[in-house]
């Protein structure tokens, strides 16, 4: 049998909702970090894609080129300066490309860094802002505890007088 008493319930079922509380702050800062991650995992792989389509886009070109250079006379024109042409246009459009996602990314990187430093401030913050409330809530708890077990012994004193 537990020697417990309303007022200790009342406290114990408090303290339990604050942890609980602090709980879940933390899981929804995790899922928030976790999300952030994520969508910085997806940035190289739509890189990626986009190279995939300029190569592609690139094959159409020389495809188109073929086409038109086989449809005309022998000699009639001389296509591979607008080859070279198209090549170059692309081996720019690549560069600039993958420069300009190689700073993304390290922006990326950052934004994520600074987030989970943000993220991480935060619950240090809720975790001390919930131990001084539960260090606090003790205190009240054991006052309670004092004043009720006094006016107990009253009571007790006053029935046998």
């Amino acid at each position: 049998m537990t020697d417990t008493n309303p007022i200790q319930t009342a406290f114990e079922f408090q303290r339990t909702a604050v942890e609980q509380t602090q709980q879940a702050t933390h899981d929804a800062v995790e899922a928030q970090k976790a999300l952030v991650q994520t969508l910085a995992n997806s940035v190289e792989p739509v890189a990626a894609l986009q190279a995939q389509t300029n190569d592609v886009s690139q094959q159409a070109a020389h495809a188109y080129l073929d086409a038109v250079e086989s449809s005309l006379p022998e000699d009639a024109a001389d296509f591979d300066e607008l080859r070279q042409a198209v090549d170059d246009g692309f081996e720019s459009v690549d560069d600039v490309q993958a420069d300009a996602w190689e700073s993304f990314g390290e922006m990326l990187d950052e934004s994520v860094a600074a987030f989970d430093e943000a993220a991480d401030n935060y619950t240090d913050a809720v975790d001390t802002t919930f131990d001084t409330f539960l260090n606090a809530h003790e205190q009240v708890e054991d006052s309670v505890e004092q004043v009720a077990e006094n006016a107990e012994d009253v009571a007790e004193d006053v029935a046998a007088n």
